[in-house]
Parts: C-alpha cells; sequence; structure tokens
C-alpha cells in the first residue's frame, strides 16, 4: 500500500506533464486553410476586410475571430483554435458565418 505522500509525488509531476503536452499539442494545431472544405462552407477568410459583404450580409466591420465566442486563444492572440473548423487554427484577425460575439 502506498501513502498519499507517494501518490502525490507520482500524480502531481504526471498531471504537470501532461498539461505541458496539451498546451504544446493546441500551439502546434494546424493553421485553417481558407480553401479546405469546412471553411469554404462557413465563408472563413483569415483577413476578416476581404470578406464578400454582399454575400454575407451578417458580416459587420469588427467582428473577427478574436472577439467571437469559439475562439480559442486568448484575448490579443494572433492565432487560436476554433472548433467550428475542427479544431485548427484561425486567425484572430479572421472571419467566418459562424461568428458569434463574445459576451
Amino acid at each position: 500500500m502506498t501513502s498519499r505522500r507517494q501518490f502525490m509525488m507520482t500524480i502531481v509531476p504526471a498531471a504537470a506533464a501532461l498539461s505541458v503536452m496539451g498546451s504544446a499539442r493546441a500551439a502546434d494545431a494546424a493553421k485553417a486553410d481558407e480553401k479546405d472544405p469546412a471553411a469554404v462552407g462557413l465563408g472563413y477568410k483569415h483577413d476578416a476586410t476581404k470578406v464578400d459583404a454582399k454575400k454575407y450580409p451578417t458580416y459587420k466591420a469588427g467582428a473577427v475571430c478574436g472577439n467571437c465566442q469559439f475562439f480559442q486563444g486568448k484575448a490579443g492572440d494572433a492565432w487560436g483554435g476554433c472548433p467550428l473548423l475542427a479544431g485548427k487554427q484561425v486567425n484572430g484577425k479572421g472571419w467566418c458565418s459562424g461568428y458569434a460575439k463574445k459576451a
């Protein structure tokens, strides 16, 4: 039988290692390709200023991935994951039709 101390000495470093590995995987995630079928379906653009407003009337100036509720990066990050594009990295200055303003 192991003591609580032995257990803690084993589990804490293991949890820290898993956390670091998860962060590294997120940082290494592939960047979204505008020509990817999912991106095309959502009208994703790396640069929101290049969105065709006639084709996507829901687009409004200032609506960018960086202030979308789905953006998984921190405020001000250049790139962050997006569950709408299978967790791929999207540009914080990008836009897609799935945009929903962060509360």
